[in-house]
């Protein structure tokens, strides 16, 4: 398939939508290749290479090749050069080894100044201001809950599955503590026990919970879209990201384990004014949405590269 754009799709779903976030701001179509990861992942390559995927991942790359190639995460790294060895310029999200055209680094990795370094708050995402506008079209309804409506987004520990049940509970009773109505969605690393602590934390306000795995239409963009106050879990550097693309003032609950990459992240957040501790709310703060995918797109129109 002929496509001036590659992104290269790492099997996680975080690490992925940050190469497709900013191909989806582009204004060229996209190819998307799957990368499916053998035996030697882990290898931390320094040179361009295809040796990290299985054999049916490779043969997905055959030319013409792309004018671009947008790709994130450690293990893409090598790949994405391989690509740049016959001529692709190269976009690559997060830290690998070796020079790309244009490195996106969140700040809180403390990224060297350069002129093919772009330093971004967060991480690259695939929410946008049009997918909002559609969310709040598609779930009105929740324009009938009580204000202040608070959208909290749940994850868990960094490393395994299954948050503590009295850390949900301890957290939805502190939010409906200031909240006129809560919008909370639980994600994998929280757990059926602790959805159902929070479920009951919630039960003495208005609230509506959409369950990990839950039946129907997934309410998270309509949250976002509709929430007048977004309270996101420490450990999701998807969630964080993606809640600064609202305009609503955004606290970080830290849910204990996070390492020293999340709370750099947390304290870039706040230094930027885009964020504030959980401790501090429900006072209201200022902020402007923060849309970084958009201007890594910008950035890489700017270069002349499409």
């Amino acid at each position: 398939m002929t496509a001036e754009i590659w992104v290269l799709a790492d099997p996680r779903a975080g690490t992925a939508a940050q190469a497709l976030g900013i191909a989806e701001r582009l204004p060229v179509p996209h190819r998307v290749v799957p990368l499916e990861w053998g035996a030697l992942a882990r290898v931390p390559f320094p040179f361009p290479t295809l040796a990290g995927l299985t054999p049916a991942a490779r043969a997905a790359f055959a030319p013409p090749w792309p004018r671009l190639v947008i790709s994130a995460g450690r293990r893409a790294g090598p790949v994405a050069r391989w690509l740049g060895a016959r001529g692709a310029r190269t976009v690559h999200c997060m830290r690998a080894f070796g020079r790309f055209d244009l490195s996106v680094i969140g700040r809180h990795d403390a990224p060297r100044e350069a002129a093919n370094v772009l330093p971004i708050l967060g991480a690259a995402h695939r929410v946008t201001p049009e997918k909002l506008a559609a969310a709040r079209a598609e779930w009105v309804a929740l324009a009938a809950l009580p204000g202040p409506r608070v959208a909290l987004l749940l994850g868990g520990p960094v490393r395994g599955e299954g948050l503590a049940p009295a850390r949900a509970a301890a957290l939805g009773a502190q939010v409906a503590g200031f909240a006129g109505s809560v919008m909370a969605s639980a994600s994998r690393r929280t757990g059926p026990a602790a959805t159902d602590a929070l479920a009951l934390a919630l039960s003495a306000v208005p609230h509506r919970l959409h369950r990990w795995g839950g039946a129907g239409a997934n309410p998270y963009l309509g949250f976002l879209a509709w929430a007048d106050v977004v309270v996101v879990s420490g450990d999701s550097v998807s969630m964080l990201s993606e809640a600064l693309m609202t305009a609503a003032p955004v606290f970080i609950a830290p849910l204990g384990d996070e390492g020293p990459r999340h709370l750099a992240l947390h304290q870039s957040l706040y230094d930027a004014g885009q964020a504030q501790p959980l401790a501090q709310a429900p006072a209201p703060f200022a902020r402007a949405p923060l849309d970084e995918p958009g201007r890594v797109a910008a950035a890489i129109l700017g270069r002349g590269w499409l």
